[in-house]
């Protein structure tokens, strides 16, 4: 049984300024709860990485992370997606945690899963994913299309855990190893998997969202798809280059018709049949280009090893050697954090 951890609660937020003064004395409070029960110890924290917002966010945490010791905060220069957000809280809280916890602020992701993950992790356990129980929460489009793409994903070869999203906890060693993936293509919830060490599964009621929008509508989403199936198989090359055969037998055997008519003379001039076999190479032509320029595309990326992520701004905490510039007066969204907290 391993000693309580000091633990790193990570917490991406992207303009939420609605629901963060409803969710950070939830998550301090179960912070909280977790250290008067000895699960973990009195030195964890939380860590709060804005992903470039627009509006108030990063004054909230700024406020909160002035006030309150147990808060810290990094701010990216500018939005970089979901993916970077989370990655960049765990390499900055790697080398100071023992576990740390990644969980979205729209409070969908039960908070009380924390409870039976740490436990895993104290058994021994170095990875626990947090898995829905179901999706009643989520409309039909998004259900069906996300149960479709794990089954995608599956089919594919990619190793991925079902129903899984980024709400996980992962011991020191397991970011320590994360950080020597260096790909710009990323997708974390097949990232993971690749690590390896000892795994397990703790179920859990996903809610609706609790203030605010969802910032994932659907042509994001599309594009985490493509990014989880391009950074996780090369499968969809081989499948078009097993079309391009496919095809190419049949032109064959097509021909093979053709000749054999004209010398029997049964031809029949038409330009129907031409166009539709024109149209049909086409269209597989421009798909099977499409998939190959989207590998060359993410390989043109990872050619030119650009930063991830790049921290602007960082909340002050004890023991971090420096300060950052103070601000002259609080502002609406500090007050009303600091009332609610």
């Amino acid at each position: 049984m391993r000693t309580k951890p000091t633990l790193a609660i990570v917490i991406p937020c992207f303009n939420e300024e609605e629901t963060l003064p409803l969710m950070l004395p939830r998550f301090l409070a179960k912070l909280d709860r977790l250290m008067h029960e000895n699960r973990v110890a009195e030195d964890s924290f939380l860590m709060l990485v804005d992903d470039g917002s627009e509006d108030s966010t990063w004054d909230i945490i700024s406020a909160l992370a002035r006030h309150n010791s147990r808060v810290r905060g990094i701010r990216q220069s500018r939005n970089r997606g979901h993916q970077n957000a989370v990655l960049a809280g765990l390499m900055e809280v790697k080398d100071c945690c023992d576990a740390s916890i990644s969980i979205d602020c729209d409070g969908q992701d039960d908070v009380d899963a924390m409870d039976e993950m740490i436990a895993r992790y104290r058994e021994g356990f170095d990875v626990v994913y947090g898995v829905r129980s179901s999706r009643k929460a989520d409309t039909w489009l998004k259900r069906t299309t996300a149960q479709a793409f794990y089954r995608l994903l599956g089919w594919l070869g990619a190793e991925v855990v079902y129903n899984h999203a980024d709400y996980r906890l992962l011991s020191a060693p397991v970011m320590k190893e994360l950080s020597g993936f260096h790909e710009v293509n990323i997708y974390l919830r097949g990232m993971v998997p690749l690590v390896g060490f000892k795994s397990c599964e703790v179920v859990y009621e996903r809610s609706k969202r609790i203030a605010g929008r969802s910032r994932y509508p659907l042509v994001k989403m599309m594009g985490l798809a493509l990014d989880g199936v391009t950074s996780l198989s090369i499968k969809p090359i081989r499948l078009v280059m097993a079309l391009g055969i496919v095809i190419s037998i049949t032109s064959f055997l097509g021909i093979v018709w053709a000749v054999a008519n004209a010398l029997l003379g049964w031809a029949v001039s038409g330009w129907a049949s031409t166009i539709s076999v024109i149209c049909l190479l086409g269209g597989v032509q421009l798909i099977c280009l499409g998939v190959i320029g989207e590998y060359v595309g993410k390989t043109y990326l990872e050619a030119k090893a650009r930063p991830r992520y790049i921290i602007s701004e960082r909340t002050s905490f004890e023991g971090d050697g420096g300060s950052r510039p103070a601000r002259a007066a609080p502002t609406d969204a500090e007050e009303s954090v600091r009332g609610d907290v």
